[in-house]
């Protein structure tokens, strides 16, 4: 009734997976995921340190410029150009971006034990809350 299988099924299983194409291990990916969150907070400190420069801002720039390195095999990151804009509501928006993706970056330092870049995350998490209360608390 039923016709026999005459060629090699098109779905590999683990057993006869191919190995012709590189694997990375789950660290990794971790790595590239951590470098990938620490430079987009990277841009995002540019952009607040064209908007409000600050010591505090610069030294964060340089710190996370070497995380990124560090993770990347010390390759110096990109960096955003620094442009000015000057509207208050931006600086908001850019404070609340950096927060939450400093939250990520912070998530994904823990899982991979990664205690430098944890703690700058933290840090970046801390003070951009910081920068984020006066202007929560006058809008409501």
């Amino acid at each position: 009734m039923y016709e026999p299988i005459r060629t090699k099924s098109v779905h590999s299983t683990m057993a006869d997976a191919p190995t012709d194409f590189p694997h990375r291990s789950r660290e990794e990916e971790l790595d590239i995921q951590l470098a990938g969150h620490l430079a987009a907070l990277l841009a995002v400190t540019d952009e607040l340190r064209a908007l409000a420069p600050s010591a505090d801002l610069d030294t964060a720039a340089e710190r996370l410029a070497e995380q990124v390195a560090r993770l990347r095999g010390g390759g110096a990151p990109a960096r955003a150009s620094l442009t000015s804009v000057t509207s208050e509501p931006h600086l908001t928006d850019l404070h609340r971006r950096a927060h939450a993706v400093a939250g990520r970056a912070l998530l994904v330092a823990a899982s991979r034990a990664d205690t430098a870049a944890a703690i700058l995350a933290a840090e970046r998490m801390d003070s951009h809350a910081a920068a984020l209360e006066p202007r929560e608390l006058a809008t409501h």
